[in-house]
């Protein structure tokens, strides 16, 4: 029996695609190579991983166990390729970063810069993901490195603190809470919140942090984007909960809108940074967390 990496490849674009002729394309091979590769792999497991109909594909419970084991086999074999390489200054090759739509795009365009100037050579990949797939994608390889936020639960990785980034509550202009200096958690109780929708592990963080439950507040609206949830707040549809990487990066712009800190110092989310617990380049990794943390407190 010879499994290649490439068959392994194929099982998980399926797997994430659910549709052969979508994982073909993102394979850049045909449907009937694709096809031909999943079919040896079953042959040569002597079971069988999907279940096939004509208008989906599942993965069978087997399959789903294979799968997992196929994840960190492709997860080492990138490790093996990083460790055969020759060895290059810190920061001087590739490297494939994934981060979460509520990071990205506060946190890295002034980082970018800075990066290319202290590291010359270093080309930088970038993936935006919510945190679930962000893992997948690291697991099998497709990653070297993702930025989320925490706490969420990531196996066999390593994981590094970057920074605190700290929530306030935007408000429409003469909101009953605008006249208060900062806000206490239980004054939230009952308003009209807008959240991203599930998925999107802010909306988590910041119910966590807030001590609230869904069911406290009235949830009028569930956007995919901070941006979303500005817009609809300065139509004064409710109030919403923002990270101050956002505000800094002037996601209010000429809105109007007001912001309120909370009162406790707590109400915070952590944003930090996890490879494989196997990458040889973890003290690479390390030093572009320290960069990033001067970075983020300069």
């Amino acid at each position: 029996m010879s499994i290649t990496v490439k068959q392994l490849k194929y099982l998980c674009a399926v797997a994430d695609y659910q549709h052969f002729t979508k994982a073909a394309e993102a394979s850049f091979v045909t449907q009937s190579t694709l096809s031909a590769a999943i079919n040896e792999l079953e042959a040569q497991l002597g079971v069988k991983v999907f279940e096939r109909n004509k208008r989906s594909v599942l993965i069978t419970p087997l399959g789903e166990k294979i799968l997992v084991q196929a994840r960190i086999i492709l997860g080492d074999v990138e490790d093996l390729l990083s460790l055969a390489k020759d060895f290059k200054a810190p920061l001087s090759s590739e490297l494939r970063l994934g981060v979460i739509p509520t990071v990205g795009p506060f946190f890295l365009p002034p980082l970018l810069s800075d990066l290319r100037s202290q590291f010359i050579n270093l080309k930088l990949y970038l993936k935006e993901e919510m945190s679930a797939r962000l893992l997948t994608q690291l697991q099998d390889g497709s990653l070297d490195l993702i930025i989320l936020a925490l706490p969420f639960e990531l196996p066999n990785m390593e994981v590094v603190t970057l920074m605190t980034d700290e929530f306030c509550v935007c408000l429409p202009p003469g909101h009953r809470l605008s006249d208060s200096e900062s806000i206490r958690h239980d004054e939230l109780v009952g308003e009209s919140l807008l959240l991203l929708e599930e998925g999107h592990c802010l909306r988590d963080h910041a119910l966590d942090a807030c001590n609230l439950e869904i069911t406290d507040s009235h949830v009028v609206y569930e956007g995919n984007s901070l941006h979303t949830l500005v817009q609809m707040v300065a139509n004064n549809l409710g109030i919403t909960l923002l990270p101050a990487m956002a505000v800094h990066a002037d996601i209010l712009a000429d809105t109007g809108l007001q912001l309120r800190p909370f009162a406790s110092n707590t109400v915070n989310r952590k944003i930090g940074m996890a490879w494989r617990k196997t990458d040889p380049r973890r003290d690479e990794f390390i030093l572009l967390a320290e960069f990033i943390r001067k970075r983020c407190t300069a």
